[in-house]
C-alpha cells in the first residue's frame, strides 16, 4: 500500500508498504481522512525515535472485522493495550506497559491507505457528523481529558496558552464548563475564531501574573510554558498538553514554594468527543487550513510546518 514513512527524521512517500496484518481481535480499516498534528511534527523533529507510517487522527471504513462494523465509518483510540498489565487492570489502560500507539510507538499509523487497530478501540461515526469533522475526534478527546483530570467550575479562573490546533479545541471544550476563561496566542486571525464564540482572548500582555487557578500550556515551546507558569496563583495547576522535542528548563524552587501541581495530559474520551460533534457544540470547520491527496503528502507536511498554520488534512479517498 501507499503511505508516508518516517525513518531517521526523514519523510518518504512509499508505495511498497505491506498491508497491515490484523490479529484476531483487530479490524482492517481503509483510511478516508487523516489530520497532521503537532505530535507528528515533533516526531519528525526527533521527539521520539519512531520508524514507520505516521498519523493517528483519522476516519476510515472497516473492511475486515466484526459484521456490525463492516462498511461503517469509524474513528479509533490510538493506544492498543494488552489488557493484563497492572495499568490495564486498574483502569489506566492508556499507560499500558505493553501498548503500541498508532503512528507513534511500534504500530503503523493513519497516513496510509490502510491501518489496523483492535476492535475495542473503534467508535462508529454518527451519520450526522461529516468525515472532515470526525477527523477531529482524537484531538477533541485529548482536550476533554483535562476535565477528566481536574475539577473545573464556573468559579475557576483558567488560562489557555496557545491559539494553534489543540489550543483552539482546548479553549472550546473548557468554555463549555462556564469557567472564567482567557485564551491567548500570537495570531489575531486565529484568536478571532474563539472571540466569535464569546471566548475572551488576548496576547501575552493580557495575562496578569499569579492570577489564575489553572493554566493549560498548548504551545510546546519554552515561552508558552513560562507564560503559563507565571500566570498561576500559589497552589495552582499547570496542565501540559504539548510534547517538547527539546529540553525544557524549570525553576523547580518556585514550583516547590508555590506548591504548583504539574499535570501531563494526553489521550481522552472518544464517546464524549463524538457527542460534542453530534450536538454541534465544537466548531472545527474553520480550523481546516488545507487538504491534500495522499500522493501530495510531503507537500502537506511542508504546509503544516509553516508558522501559524492550523489543521492540514490528508484525503485518502
Amino acid at each position: 500500500m501507499k503511505g508516508i514513512w518516517l525513518e531517521n527524521q526523514h519523510l518518504e512517500l512509499r508505495n511498497d508498504i505491506p498491508l497491515p496484518a490484523i490479529a484476531a481481535d483487530e479490524a482492517l480499516v481503509r483510511v478516508l481522512r487523516a489530520g497532521i498534528c503537532n505530535t507528528d511534527l515533533e516526531l519528525l523533529r526527533g521527539y521520539y525515535p519512531y520508524q514507520g507510517v505516521l498519523g493517528h487522527e483519522f476516519v476510515g471504513i472497516v473492511e475486515q472485522g466484526p459484521d456490525n462494523l463492516i462498511n461503517q465509518r469509524v474513528v479509533g483510540e490510538i493506544n492498543a493495550t494488552c489488557g493484563h498489565c497492572r495499568y490495564c487492570l486498574t483502569g489506566q489502560a492508556t499507560h499500558c506497559e505493553n501498548r503500541t500507539v498508532l503512528g507513534i510507538v511500534n504500530r503503523n499509523g493513519a497516513f496510509a491507505e490502510y491501518l489496523a487497530l483492535p476492535v475495542k478501540n473503534l467508535h462508529p461515526v454518527p451519520d450526522s457528523v461529516s468525515t472532515d469533522a470526525a477527523t477531529f475526534t482524537e484531538p477533541i478527546a485529548a482536550a476533554l481529558e483535562i476535565q477528566e483530570q481536574v475539577t473545573i467550575t464556573p468559579q475557576t479562573k483558567v488560562l489557555v496558552v496557545g491559539d494553534g490546533k489543540l489550543g483552539q479545541l482546548v479553549a472550546q471544550t473548557l468554555a463549555l464548563t462556564g469557567c472564567d476563561l482567557l485564551a491567548i496566542g500570537r495570531h489575531a486571525e486565529k484568536l478571532a475564531n474563539l472571540t466569535a464564540q464569546n471566548i475572551a482572548t488576548g496576547f501575552a500582555e493580557a495575562v496578569t501574573d499569579r492570577a489564575f487557578d489553572i493554566a493549560v500550556e498548548c504551545t510546546g515551546n519554552p515561552d508558552g510554558f513560562a507564560i503559563a507558569r507565571r500566570a498561576l496563583r500559589p497552589r495552582g495547576i499547570l496542565v501540559l498538553k504539548s510534547t517538547y522535542a527539546n529540553q525544557l528548563s524549570l525553576d523547580i524552587s518556585s514550583i516547590v514554594v508555590d506548591e504548583i501541581t504539574l499535570i501531563g495530559s494526553r489521550c481522552g474520551p472518544f464517546s464524549k468527543a463524538l457527542k460534542l460533534l453530534v450536538e454541534n457544540k465544537i466548531k472545527v470547520d474553520n480550523l481546516i487550513q488545507a487538504k491534500y491527496p495522499l500522493n501530495e503528502g510531503l507537500a502537506a507536511f511542508k504546509h503544516a510546518q509553516q508558522r501559524g498554520v492550523l489543521k492540514v488534512l490528508l484525503e485518502m479517498d
